[in-house]
């Protein structure tokens, strides 16, 4: 199954901050590079459960050559520092579009 690709950034003055192209409305961040695999599972795994107790599928997830070449996401790879897969969260596999 495939995983969602998370787009880490940081600003100079600002936390890193991650978004899932493929999980519309999920984001997070971190005060460190460590602290956001952790803050990214978690944030995924929240925004999943809401989707499901919405009675909502996961959207399908695309792979990361896919995602490079989607043009509406330019400004976030030109700004992206680390890019994470993040497994789907567990027991979203029965709700989730591959």
């Amino acid at each position: 199954m495939k995983p969602y690709i998370g787009l880490v950034s940081k600003d100079a003055e600002s936390a890193y901050g991650i978004v899932f192209p493929d999980a519309p409305g999920c984001f997070s961040a971190a005060d460190t590079m460590d602290e956001i695999f952790a803050m990214a599972s978690e944030a995924l795994a929240g925004w999943a459960e809401v989707m499901r107790e919405d009675g909502l599928p996961l959207p399908p997830r695309r792979d990361l050559s896919a995602l490079r070449a989607d043009a509406a996401l330019a400004a976030i790879w030109a700004d992206t520092v680390l890019v994470i897969a993040v497994p789907v969260p567990v027991g979203g596999a029965d709700a989730v579009a591959a």
